[in-house]
């Protein structure tokens, strides 16, 4: 036993180097197969020649196809097969539904369901309405005022900017003796011009 696991790594690196030789040698050997290139073609379109490294295999369509959805693709969205089972109950519901409640001509108390409907077709109608949504109205509105506040607040800003800047000034005046802090710069020392 002892003697089997040890040529087992040896019998395991063989198998490996055997194995990568066999698919070195079959890439090279698929390396001369020529490559089959598969062009579709419409109308009167030349199918290209074929050459020893190359294989070009055509199908040829109707030219009216050339521009079109490939048939595959083809399909109907709105087609009864592809909606949903949810849609087709709710359908079906009301499917021979008569009496009370069915907005029909027939039974008693039919004309009951007409006037829910017409309720509902009016919730419908004004969930839509952009004039009656509440919520549109208080934004434009809050909109307009805080387009005025801050118009305003620019105002004061402004009107606390220039009182600011005269106290400055008037604090200036007081601490030079009265005079304006334009007498007390150093063009004051220079002499007259005559």
């Amino acid at each position: 036993m002892t003697r089997l696991t040890a040529s087992l790594p040896t019998l395991l690196i063989a198998t490996s180097l055997l194995f990568s030789a066999a698919v070195s040698q079959a890439q090279d050997s698929g390396s001369t197969d020529p490559k089959i290139n598969t062009v579709i073609l419409f109308g009167d379109d030349q199918c290209p020649e074929s050459t020893d490294e190359q294989i070009n295999v055509c199908a040829i369509l109707v030219e009216a196809d050339r521009y079109r959805i490939p048939p595959s693709l083809r399909s109907d969205p709105n087609d009864i097969r592809n909606e949903s089972w949810t849609n087709r109950v709710i359908g079906y519901q009301y499917v021979g539904r008569e009496g009370t409640m069915s907005c029909s001509a027939s039974g008693a108390g039919g004309f009951t369901g007409c006037g829910l409907k017409e309720i509902d077709k009016a919730y419908l109608e004004k969930s839509k309405d952009p004039g009656l949504a509440f919520g549109l109205l208080i934004a434009e509105e809050r909109r307009k005022r805080l387009a005025g506040i801050d118009a305003e607040a620019e105002e004061v800003e402004q009107r606390v900017k220039q009182f600011e800047k005269e106290r400055a000034e008037k604090e200036e005046r007081e601490a030079n003796g009265g005079k304006s802090p334009v007498d007390t710069g150093a063009d004051a020392d220079l002499p007259s011009p005559e």
